[in-house]
């Protein structure tokens, strides 16, 4: 085996080991819902235990994205993912052996911070490691692991409880975790990370700032939905806000160097208003709104009679193209370098404006199955390109930090899509009933879809960031 051989299949065992970070914190993310009501009813809490499982690991994890993007620029990306893969499969056993509420929700908040570490550095390294074709096909693998999660997250869940598995039932689906984090902690050993870090330190205040920003979005988004949103929300929403502007015009006077100059800014200014990168990062946002459809398709599975399994049956095409799509990107990309993300989300548009029309005219979601596919397939093939048109317009040197940034926007896209589209569905499904009502909100996604493809071509139009 030649040099040139053995450092290409090194490469090649790093990805599969980051490809494994890759898939637990969205995996987790998924799995704990069919697992809720054996929870509540083992440890207590009721209704209100189910939601703060969901909000402290979805919470957590979206606020500190991008001060863990951030960590690994500063000390080295594949060291800060080994700190999170550890941390993640410690928090992991914590939460499989809780023996009350309180110490399931300690877990929870500790796997939401060490996934925030752990998962930046995956596209990170990736984006450092990786040019041309191979990057391309590392992020379609990228993009088919997080499918994967989300395809078998929800099935995997209630298969585990249902098994009872050496009778841990609802345990299980922590302990998993355990195995896979075992045998990527092996893998580490393979990965390389080109920079290994500066010497400058993190810029403390502006950590704060934005973590206090952050929360004070992602907690009312996250709770407000549930609670008929009560005034405190409002006011941290408005909190926030001026929490954010001052965390900017910290970071601004701080990368204006003086004498500060060794702080590293948290976000530098250069790295967020690169030529293209804030179009980019909207059109990320507004593909995410296709978050807050998984929820209302469950509650119209529910409001039509359809059982657990065949409800899991009616969402698989989605699934399945979802798997499909970024395995596709590499290939498709070497007739036709420039689009992808704009056609994926074309396809998604008509897939919703298909099943809003099939919905409507026949009333039952099987009949569905060509346009969910459709809407996968595009998804599949979207997702991959933006983070790539994302990450690329970034300068290099905040690989990390770009990781962190598409992650969170991602994540508090989801939040904010689960409480507008999610809202109005039920607002819609009280007055005119179920079926109107998610054909109403898939007419919704697919505008916003729309201009997310408009947004990702400009942002494609723009000179990638060589620095």
């Amino acid at each position: 085996m030649t040099s040139t051989t053995r450092t290409q299949a090194r490469t090649w065992a790093g990805v599969v080991t980051l490809l494994a970070g890759t898939l637990l914190p969205p995996l987790d993310f998924f799995i704990v819902n069919l697992a809720i009501p054996s929870i509540q009813h083992d440890l207590g809490g009721g209704d209100t235990l189910g939601r703060q499982i969901v909000a402290s690991y979805a919470a957590t994890y979206a606020v500190m994205l991008t001060l863990g993007g951030r960590l690994g620029d500063l000390h080295g990306r594949r060291r800060v993912f080994l700190v999170g893969l550890v941390g993640f499969a410690l928090a992991s056993l914590l939460c499989g052996v809780a023996t009350g509420p309180w110490t399931l929700l300690a877990g929870r908040v500790l796997q939401g911070v060490t996934a925030a570490l752990m998962a930046p550095q995956s596209l990170a390294l990736i984006r450092a490691a990786l040019d041309g074709r191979e990057q391309r096909i590392a992020l379609g693998l990228h993009g088919a692991t997080f499918g994967l999660a989300a395809v078998i997250g929800q099935s995997l869940g209630g298969l585990l409880v249902t098994a009872d598995i050496g009778g841990l039932g609802w345990r299980a689906i922590f302990l998993v975790n355990l195995p896979v984090a075992a045998l990527a902690l092996l893998g580490g050993f393979f990965l390389r990370d080109p920079h290994s870090g500066g010497a400058q330190r993190l810029d403390r205040t502006g950590a704060l700032l934005l973590l206090t920003g952050l929360a004070g979005i992602v907690v009312p988004l996250v709770e407000g939905p549930d609670l008929d949103w009560p005034l405190w929300c409002l006011v941290l929403l408005v909190a926030a806000a001026g929490v954010l502007i001052r965390f900017w015009r910290h970071e601004s006077a701080l990368g204006a160097g003086g004498s500060r100059a060794r702080v590293m800014p948290l976000v530098p200014p250069k790295a967020v208003t690169a030529p293209g990168v804030r179009i980019a990062l909207v059109s990320v946002a507004l593909f995410y709104s296709i978050a807050g459809f998984f929820l209302v398709f469950s509650e119209h599975e529910q409001a039509v009679g359809r059982t657990l399994v065949q409800a899991s049956l009616d969402i698989l095409p989605l699934g399945i193209g979802f798997l499909i799509g970024p395995l596709v990107v590499p290939n498709l990309a070497r007739f036709v370098p420039r689009g992808i993300a704009a056609a994926g989300l074309v396809l998604e548009t008509i897939g919703f404006l298909a099943f809003a029309g099939l919905v409507t005219a026949l009333g039952q979601t099987p009949w569905a199955a060509a346009p969910l596919a459709l809407i996968g397939f595009g998804q599949g093939l979207a997702l991959p390109s933006l983070i790539r048109i994302t990450v690329t317009l970034v300068p290099r040197a905040f690989a990390g930090l770009a990781s962190g940034l598409v992650s969170a926007t991602l994540q508090i896209s989801a939040a904010l899509s689960v409480a507008v589209i999610g809202g109005t569905f039920y607002a819609v499904a009280a007055a005119h009933g179920s079926t109107r009502a998610i054909a109403a909100v898939s007419v919704i996604i697919a505008v916003l879809l729309s201009v997310s493809a408009l947004l990702s071509l400009r942002a494609e139009r723009v000179t990638p960031a060589e620095a």
